[in-house]
């Protein structure tokens, strides 16, 4: 996998059920239009089978990869192209020999001592970034993760359209964000000003 995977620019996450699946669905399709170039599902406090219905639906409505977050089951259940998993879901080492060479997977690096088990990773998530109260990594702590790393990384944790270039000018090959485009009142635009604000591929 290249250091830049074009997958990696702009993931998209879901927020919630609020507007049902056709709803979540229509907002992933707009994300989609505005530039999104990954999708990661994650409901909190929604039953399985409701989460294999909804990936169900995002895997056959998107072009994009459709990654769901912890839940291997799920993800394979619902022909995603991938799972990101965290800390506290299965280790990346053991989800390989299950999933398959091509399957995508990802991991999360909230600070150093996670980054044993991020060798095994596709890519990882890194952050919060910017967190309330200042309580994030900073861009220099994003720095030094990264370069610790040694994997394809995502910025994820407070990113906006203005602060995007220079998250990916600290070794990002793309940024992850929830409410900047899912909770926007129209997820395309939102989308397309986030990936306007990325450098040049």
């Amino acid at each position: 996998m290249e250091h830049h995977d074009p997958r990696l620019r702009l993931c998209v996450v879901t927020d919630d059920l609020r507007d049902g699946s056709v709803g979540l669905v229509a907002r992933a399709l707009a994300a989609e239009r505005g530039g999104a170039t990954m999708l990661l599902l994650r409901l909190k406090h929604v039953d399985a089978g409701t989460l294999v219905e909804v990936g169900r639906a995002l895997v056959a409505s998107l072009t994009i990869p459709v990654v769901v977050s912890e839940r291997l089951d799920v993800a394979l259940a619902c022909g995603a192209s991938g799972v990101h998993l965290t800390s506290s879901s299965l280790p990346i080492a053991a989800v390989r020999p299950q999933a398959g060479a091509s399957f995508l997977i990802g991991g999360s690096v909230s600070s150093a001592t996670d980054l044993p088990s991020a060798v095994h990773a596709d890519y990882v998530t890194i952050g919060p970034v910017f967190g309330a109260d200042d309580a994030g990594l900073g861009v220099e702590g994003f720095r030094r993760l990264a370069l610790a790393c040694g994997r394809p990384v995502v910025a994820i944790g407070g990113v906006t359209s203005g602060s995007a270039r220079e998250i990916c000018d600290a070794g990002a090959s793309g940024v992850a964000v929830i409410r900047e485009v899912f909770g926007a009142t129209d997820p395309e635009s939102a989308a397309r000003a986030l990936r306007g604000a990325l450098p040049p591929e």
